[in-house]
């Protein structure tokens, strides 16, 4: 049974009461299941011979890992196979093609390895495994050797990935990065060590921000996620240090009561106490993830440091594709201190079929939602593709005698001349992401240049 109520269950001004639900004592260690697992967690939990071929089947090609706390307390057992937590870290039936489903089956009842072995990279690899040019466009080089485990796409932020980082304390269904989590070296940023993310930052100090991102950072011990960034607070151009984690939702413990959990708060502190700022960029998928005592605490201990939470999540169907978990999850933040940050546009990757919301849909779930929202919840951005030319808002739709139209606006981009910028294209019901649109030819001419499929080419990091 789930132990936490829904956000919102009780009335307006009860808000942080209803973040405050008991959760069980300290579970001491933690302890996560994988696809080794699938039977325990069935016989547990009373899962369908159905429910159990399609996760034995599916976590073949997409990444599956879950824990004590997800399972004890988010996941709502007499909901499933439709509680949104299930289907955010259970594999379901329909997140790859039926086709191939059937194959990686027939494929497991005849014990056929090495026939599984190929299916499984044939199908990893029609399913975008680096959206948005990645590898292609973001990767940074020094003279002339490119980087391992950064990206550099925005002038002002670069991305680093450290090598010991690269899982998390639960499996997002839906993650972008699906690719750092499959064992395939090929498929993965990944940086041993932070000597070469220093000298390119001293090389480059219009970058002032730096993302440490995975997987999720929060996974590796304090020692070592401090390792990777002190040598940071040496660079005086360097004044944010991010940090990109679902652990507040998935693992909330890491903050609270793991045996370097306070540990991990002095290194914010001494972050913050060096002049720099620390962002703590926290997913939070749906608003039972805020719900329950603990993390509660968790939030409320980062932020004692100094350090400012910002929560951001895609728009996933199945999951929170209705306004009022958004609404909810952006008050639940609010109340807890938090700043509503992104609505993002579930990435063309992955399961994307199963997942996507058309681009029409999504921008009435977020207009709807944000009319709902008291003035200082209205921080949050969105629908927003995070994409090859930059970050995409959708503003809305524009009716006109000429036909109706998305308004568009660059709010971020890898050319900053353009941010800012405002366009549109042709409203479509289906569309839902920027390469399904038809672009208004009347659009200023380096907006198109920038935003049409052809614009990016290999090499065209950042333009200062």
């Amino acid at each position: 049974m789930i132990h936490a109520t829904s956000v919102g269950a009780t009335p307006h001004g009860g808000w942080l009461m209803s973040l405050l639900v008991s959760t069980t004592a300290d579970p001491g260690r933690f302890h996560s299941f994988g696809p080794h697992h699938i039977d325990e967690l069935g016989a547990r939990y009373g899962l369908s011979a159905d429910n159990l071929q399609a996760i034995r089947t599916i976590s073949q090609v997409l990444p599956f890992r879950v824990n004590e706390y997800v399972l004890s307390h988010l996941v709502d057992w007499d909901r499933i196979p439709d509680d949104p937590i299930f289907r955010l870290v259970f594999p379901q039936r329909g997140m790859l093609a039926a086709d191939d489903e059937r194959i990686l089956g027939d494929l497991l009842r005849a014990g056929d390895r090495k026939g599984l072995r190929g299916e499984v990279a044939r199908i990893r690899a029609g399913l975008n495994p680096h959206p948005s040019g990645q590898q292609q466009h973001n990767v940074p080089s020094l003279d002339g050797q490119e980087l391992p485990g950064m990206q550099h796409k925005y002038r002002e932020t670069v991305l680093y990935f450290p090598q010991q980082g690269q899982t998390c304390h639960a499996y997002c269904t839906y993650c972008f990065r699906w690719a750092q989590f499959v064992g395939d070296a090929d498929l993965r940023f990944a940086a041993p060590g932070p000597e070469q993310l220093v000298t390119y930052l001293h090389r480059h100090p219009a970058v002032t921000d730096v993302l440490v991102t995975g997987g999720d950072p929060m996974i590796m011990s304090t020692e070592r996620l401090r390792s990777h960034v002190e040598p940071l607070l040496r660079v005086d151009t360097v004044r944010t240090v991010r940090f990109g984690t679902k652990a507040v939702a998935y693992w909330p413990y890491r903050f609270v009561s793991d045996s370097d959990a306070d540990d991990l708060l002095r290194l914010f502190e001494q972050v913050v106490a060096s002049g720099r700022s620390v962002a703590v960029m926290a997913h939070f998928s749906h608003p039972r993830e805020l719900s329950t005592e603990v993390a509660g605490r968790a939030i409320a201990r980062i932020r004692s440091t100094g350090a400012v939470v910002y929560c951001q999540a895609p728009l996933i169907r199945y999951v929170n594709d209705d306004a009022r978990a958004w609404s909810e999850m952006w008050r639940a933040e609010l109340a807890v201190g938090a700043v509503p940050y992104y609505m993002f546009v579930e990435r063309d990757t992955g399961p994307r079929d199963y997942f996507q919301v058309p681009l029409t849909r999504a921008a009435d779930i977020f207009r709807t939602a944000y009319q709902d929202l008291p003035g200082l919840a209205r921080t949050v951005r969105g629908p927003v593709m995070s994409a090859t030319p930059g970050k995409v808002l959708v503003d809305g739709v524009e009716r006109t005698p000429d036909g109706d139209f998305f308004q568009l606006r660059l709010i971020q981009a890898r050319d900053r001349r353009l941010v800012g910028r405002p366009f549109r294209a042709r409203w479509s019901a289906d569309a839902a992401w920027l390469s399904d649109l038809e672009l208004d030819p009347t659009a200023p001419a380096d907006v198109l240049a920038a935003v049409s499929p052809s614009a990016a080419r290999p090499g065209a990091a950042v333009t200062t």
